[in-house]
Formats: C-alpha cells, sequence, structure tokens
C-alpha cells in the first residue's frame, strides 16, 4: 500500500495504475475513456502528475510512468518527497 500524499486526487492513483499495468504510452482521453474520469480532468491530472516526475510527457499529448512513479507505487518512495505546487 502507497503513502498517501495530501495534494493528490483519487483519480491520480486511478491513472498511476494504468500506467503499472500497462506499460504502454497514452494519452489522456485513453485514460479518461478506461478510468470514467472527464478528459479534460484526467489531462490536467496528468499535467500534475508530470510537474511531480510521476509521468513523463514523452510526445505531444502522450505520457508514460516514470522510474519515481514506480517507486512510489512500489512502496519506495517516501510521500515526503512528492512535492509539486499545489503542495505549496
Amino acid at each position: 500500500m502507497v503513502e498517501r500524499v495530501p495534494w493528490m486526487a483519487p483519480v491520480d492513483y486511478e491513472i498511476m495504475l494504468f500506467f503499472d499495468e500497462h506499460a504502454i504510452q497514452v494519452s489522456p482521453r485513453v485514460l479518461a475513456a478506461n478510468t470514467g474520469y472527464d478528459r479534460q480532468y484526467v489531462s490536467k491530472r496528468c499535467r500534475t502528475l508530470s510537474e511531480a516526475g510521476l509521468l513523463e510527457d514523452i510526445d505531444t499529448g502522450l505520457y508514460q510512468l516514470t522510474e519515481t512513479g514506480a517507486a512510489y507505487l512500489e512502496g519506495k518512495l517516501d510521500a515526503d518527497d512528492l512535492e509539486n505546487d499545489e503542495s505549496k
């Protein structure tokens, strides 16, 4: 079980778990279709996760899980190490 990060939204965990289960590059549109969330909201959350170093923006609109993101999901990274502008 991963430690909850205060600035993360519930959809963030679903996005990251999707990438953990599917080692592919996808767009927010594909993520939205697979998680049931609004595409614009998923796109915003992907940018937030990318700014925190958990996702990487590979190409215009395509994301993938970073090594940091994988380490977080494996419980090898402390939640205090994950900061972004929303946490300040």
